[in-house]
């Protein structure tokens, strides 16, 4: 569930903001038809540029787990007669800044650039996109740094919880293993894995961009072409869709540590259902608002199980969830997860109140407009969007969405989508009681 923690698209705060983000979008599209949407600014010279490549680490092939992880981790280690260093020291130079990503339904490609050296960026970044080298001693190294992180995971209750809530609920599906692979398969992979992972992800038949600043859309078009024309058509076959396979219950992962943790959830809904916000809203009040929540009052305030608990709902290119966790003492877990059970409970035989609900939507909207603090989460916020199918109009209307939820709505929603019966936890420590 790592990648389903980074891709968390909701930072909440408790003061009052602007209903409205005001974001001017335009959509713009190169002479060669690649698409982009663009949020000019001028006052400083300065752009922020986002490209993301639908498919991610689910496009793996099968036994080369961790080779799309790895390619990405690679585009920055040198291209044509640049080596790493002298990539990085090209880079620097420039004052700009690339950062390359993966996670399981995309990797993205972040870049950040003064306007009197765009050019030079971007020749830069297309090198990197286009023709990585690969040199087989910068795959060595990297190879290693990933190794490390990967053998420190199997120590970390954390990642062990995830890997085994992983696995139940997704079987053989990619989303059931960690897209970076294990130490075994990345040992295992090869320069031409590499190449091969490259051809299948960077493709333009599934790529987004977006860029804010100083620039055109007319510049934007010819930028657009100069970095991206040269990329061949397609990649491979989308992943399929798969279904949450969870058993309700409790599975116990031993491992000698002093607090259990504990992961949780079950079926969920997706974003593009018609009830999706009345869901959303459900899970602010039961988990996703902070200390504000329910389940932060039951089992941290009054009880003093834990010091946080949070749930959400966990929407996925190819699956959905209402997912959550919690990590307390070992002799504490087993009631922790009784409260947790009570409250998922509660929610569906009493619903939420008027009260409560108000409280969220206020929430929800204040803390809006607050993501939009600068060119790089614009650019990232707006990547995000068009891989989820939404309109350029979002941004303006999507507090009017959560406004639009009404009792009767979100306490039938909560019915439907909240299942006590079917909640699932996987606890990974040496839980008392269970």
């Amino acid at each position: 569930m790592r990648q389903i923690f980074l891709s968390i698209t909701a930072v909440f705060v408790l003061l009052a903001a602007p209903l409205r983000a005001d974001v001017d979008i335009q959509e713009v599209t190169s002479p060669s038809g690649l698409k982009a949407w663009l949020v000019e600014d001028h006052t400083i010279p300065f752009m922020a540029l986002r490209i993301g490549f639908k498919g991610g680490t689910s496009l793996d092939r099968a036994d080369k787990r961790g080779a799309v992880s790895l390619m990405m981790a690679m585009l920055e280690e040198g291209t044509g007669n640049l080596d790493a260093r002298g990539y990085a020291q090209a880079v620097d130079e420039l004052a700009a800044s690339f950062k390359f990503d993966a996670s399981d339904d995309a990797i993205s490609i972040s870049a950040r650039m003064l306007s009197e050296n765009r050019d030079e960026a971007i020749e830069l970044l297309k090198g990197a996109i286009i023709a990585p080298n690969f040199d087989q001693d910068a795959i060595d190294r990297v190879k290693g740094q990933i190794q490390s992180m990967l053998q420190s995971d199997l120590k970390d209750p954390n990642e062990i919880a995830r890997a085994a809530f992983d696995r139940a609920a997704y079987g053989n599906h990619a989303y059931g293993s960690n897209g970076d692979g294990t130490p075994e398969s990345i040992a295992a992979l090869t320069q031409e894995d590499l190449f091969a992972a490259h051809q299948d992800t960077v493709a333009r038949d599934r790529v987004f961009i977006s860029a804010v600043g100083d620039i055109t859309a007319e510049e934007l078009g010819a930028l657009m072409d100069t970095l991206l024309s040269d990329l061949p058509a397609t990649g491979a076959k989308m992943p399929k869709r798969v279904e949450v396979g969870l058993d309700a219950g409790v599975t116990v992962v031993p491992f000698d540590t002093p607090q259990s943790v504990a992961l949780f959830g079950h079926r969920g809904i997706g974003r593009h259902h018609p009830d999706f916000f009345a869901a959303f809203v459900a899970s602010t009040i039961l988990g996703g608002g902070g200390f504000e929540s329910r389940l932060m009052e039951e089992v941290r305030d009054k009880r003093g199980l834990t010091y946080g608990v949070y749930s959400f709902l966990a929407t996925r290119e190819n699956s959905e969830m209402v997912f959550g966790q919690v990590a307390s003492a070992n002799d504490r877990v087993a009631d922790a997860i009784d409260v947790i059970k009570a409250e998922w409970e509660r929610l569906v035989e009493e619903g939420v109140t008027q009260e409560e609900l108000d409280h969220s939507k206020t929430y929800l909207t204040g803390a809006y407009p607050l993501r939009f603090d600068g060119n790089g989460p614009i650019a990232n916020i707006l990547v995000g969007m068009q891989m989820q199918g939404l309109s350029t109009d979002y941004v303006n209307t999507r507090n009017d969405k959560v406004n639009a939820v009404t009792l009767d709505e979100i306490n039938r929603v909560i019915k439907e989508v909240y299942l006590p019966d079917e909640l699932h936890f996987t606890v990974v420590g040496q839980p008392e009681g269970l």
